[in-house]
């Protein structure tokens, strides 16, 4: 596989820190070997330069690659996420899907299960208190802090193209969200659809829908 991603640390070592630290937070004596991670690491971080290269931050696209840094807390949530899901595609322990996905849990305070779908495109932007359910998703999402995608009567939500989800914002039951669509800070959509090229504001009870006619410009075109 061949990267353009200039990352704070090649893959092998990325390996070898998530296991480091799964181990030293879950010492039950099963341990992860960096080994068991490298082949998801490597998969993982070239679907992460495919998905920063569409972010335009400087943090994250630096105008002709990709940029990585694991001390930097949004890009290593969506590693995280990367590396448990890739190593469940690829079949491996179930075990350390789980410490991975509960590592980015207690690091960033941030639950998106390791089979969880996200799009090939997204942004976690300081998710403290998100998750992230079994909804269906699709490319430029864009998560804040104490977002809710979850399910109502066991129906889970499907999100369309460029949705942002703001600041304690939360889209439940069965809900379509139309493409270019944003859900206001605090705002809860519940078993409603929301048309495309709309702002949601408010909950069931008493809401305002809004037109946005334009992208978010954090993605590059």
């Amino acid at each position: 596989m061949s990267l353009h991603v200039r990352s704070s640390l090649p893959a092998d070592a990325l390996a070898g820190l998530a296991a480091r630290q799964v181990n030293g937070l879950f010492p039950d004596g099963v341990d992860v070997a960096a080994a068991d991670l490298a082949g998801a690491a490597a998969a993982a971080l070239g679907r992460l330069e495919h998905c920063f290269t569409r972010i335009d931050n400087k943090y994250f696209f630096d105008g002709t690659q990709a940029v990585f840094d694991h001390l930097h807390g949004d890009q290593y949530a969506m590693w995280l996420y990367l590396l448990a899901n890739e190593l469940f595609k690829r079949g491996g322990p179930a075990a350390a899907c789980k410490k991975l996905f509960l590592l980015n849990k207690a690091l960033h305070g941030c639950d998106v299960f390791y089979e969880v779908e996200l799009p090939p495109i997204f942004l976690l932007v300081h998710p403290l208190g998100t998750v992230l359910g079994r909804g269906r998703y699709s490319d430029y999402l864009i998560a804040y802090q104490r977002v809710g995608i979850g399910s109502n009567h066991d129906v889970y939500p499907t999100l369309g193209r460029h949705v942002t989800l703001r600041p304690g914002s939360a889209v439940l039951g069965n809900a379509t969200v139309g493409d270019n669509c944003s859900i206001a800070a605090e705002s809860l959509l519940l078993d409603r659809d929301l048309a495309p090229n709309s702002v949601y504001i408010g909950n069931p009870r008493d809401h305002t829908v809004r037109p946005q006619p334009h992208v978010q410009p954090i993605w590059r075109t």
